[in-house]
């Protein structure tokens, strides 16, 4: 195990390097625990991170979404497979199970991105505007990260236990856990030293995403040590059942070829690294960004949040490395294109392909070089700008870009752009 201070020393080096705003992780295997701090809450302020202090864990909160569903599951109040509709009347999916939602495989748009505002019915009034989300594919057909199918999850564990989403968070995990720095709220965050997002060295202009998306991750913030604290009791049933917390990370469905092999489990990304499986979670909100990673069979958890600046290299040069020495586990190696080009029909891909918040346009140029651009739409629209990638054939329909992979879905005729999400092609005329 690492010791703090050279924890410390390694996370500092790592964040002037990258030029990260400020920083927070965590280790733990066996009882030990390892945490150190870094950089500034604020570059407004100059208040420093400390191993105290909170950061938003955005996604990530999906993992805790997933367990208190399982812990319903335990108490026999809900099944994997039975309809949303059967426990939650008037959901308008009727074919839609609790599996479906937990590992992605729903088949309608996932993005819904509405305020519905800060009451305690928010989560309640996003779920009745799904009746009206497009359908994308039957459901279990296919994986497509979904937000909205979060959210009503959230909303199922708001009827079956009588209380808002914040509260039964609170109730069943926070406090079971003995966690002192949990915020599901601003109004909560502001009793804490917590960090601001930056963009560009500079704080952005919220602090949070909508209430209506709470559990999905909009809000949820924690510090590195209490995010640790819960995956650990993950691993060795302090939260839930063993077997219901083994039953998360076990593979339910393989997501497309996005460069990497990986499933999803009830909750949890399974990644296939050399030497065993890492469960883990990602995270983002505007400025901050975090990661969880566990290795179950080593008894190993590592955390990693940050506020402002580019967070992979640390996620690759620190927690990536410190998890494979303390689990034995090796991660995969960077995405690279092939040494020698690959043919590309140009015609098969080009076109349109269209969701919620982004139109994704692949066009060729004239010497047959294929490109992206995304263009953000409706809320997205306020926080990002077009953005052109050059497309290079990994091997069959799968393309890398900077910054990662895209898959192209269908048989003799393109039906999906998949980018984590399954973006339906636009009928060309």
């Amino acid at each position: 195990m690492i010791s703090q201070d050279d924890l410390g020393a390694r996370l500092a080096e790592l964040a002037r390097k990258h030029e990260i705003t400020g920083a927070a992780v965590a280790l733990g295997k066996a009882g030990a625990v390892a945490e150190a701090a870094t950089g500034v809450l604020s570059t407004r302020t100059g208040a420093p991170v400390t191993t105290d202090s909170l950061f938003q864990i955005g996604s990530i909160a999906k993992v805790w979404t997933a367990t208190l569903i399982m812990q319903l599951v335990g108490e026999g109040e809900l099944s994997l497979d039975q309809t949303v509709a059967s426990a939650l009347p008037g959901f308008a999916l009727a074919d839609v199970t609790v599996r479906h939602l937990l590992t992605h495989t729903g088949g309608f748009e996932g993005d819904v991105f509405v305020d519905t505002g800060r009451g305690d019915d928010a989560i309640e009034k996003l779920v009745a505007l799904l009746a009206d989300t497009p359908r994308l594919f039957p459901p279990g057909a296919l994986w497509s990260y979904n937000n909205a199918g979060y959210v009503v999850l959230g909303r199922l564990v708001e009827v079956l236990r009588g209380t808002p989403y914040g509260m039964a968070l609170r109730t069943h995990l926070a406090g079971p856990l003995g966690l002192t720095h949990v915020a599901t709220c601003a109004d909560e965050a502001i009793l804490y030293g917590t960090a601001v997002g930056h963009a560009g060295g500079k704080p952005v202009g919220v602090w949070s995403l909508m209430r209506s998306n709470e559990p999905a991750g909009s809000s949820l913030a924690m510090r590195a040590r209490d995010l640790l604290t819960f995956a650990t009791a993950l691993m060795d049933g302090g939260i839930l059942p063993r077997h219901l917390a083994d039953l998360m990370r076990e593979p339910q469905v393989d997501l497309p070829d996005l460069g990497r092999p990986a499933s999803w489990g009830l909750g949890w990304e399974l990644r296939h690294w050399q030497g065993g499986t890492v469960a883990g979670h990602d995270g983002s909100t505007p400025g901050q960004a975090a990661a969880l990673l566990t290795a179950p069979s080593a008894g190993v958890a590592a955390v990693l949040l940050t506020n402002g600046g580019d967070p992979d290299p640390l996620l690759t040069e620190l927690l990536h490395p410190l998890v494979e020495e303390l689990a034995a586990v090796r991660a995969p190696a960077p995405l690279v294109p092939p040494a020698e080009p690959l043919a590309i029909d140009a015609g098969r891909y080009i076109g349109r392909y269209l969701s919620a918040t982004v139109a994704w346009d692949v066009t060729a140029d004239s010497a047959g070089a294929l490109w992206l651009t995304a263009t953000p739409l409706g809320v997205m629209a306020e926080h990002g700008e077009p953005q052109r990638f050059r497309l290079v054939r990994l091997r069959d329909d799968t393309f890398l870009f900077t910054g990662g992979a895209v898959a192209f879905i269908g048989g003799d005729r393109i039906e999906f752009l998949h980018t984590g999400r399954a973006n339906p092609a636009v009928p060309r005329p």
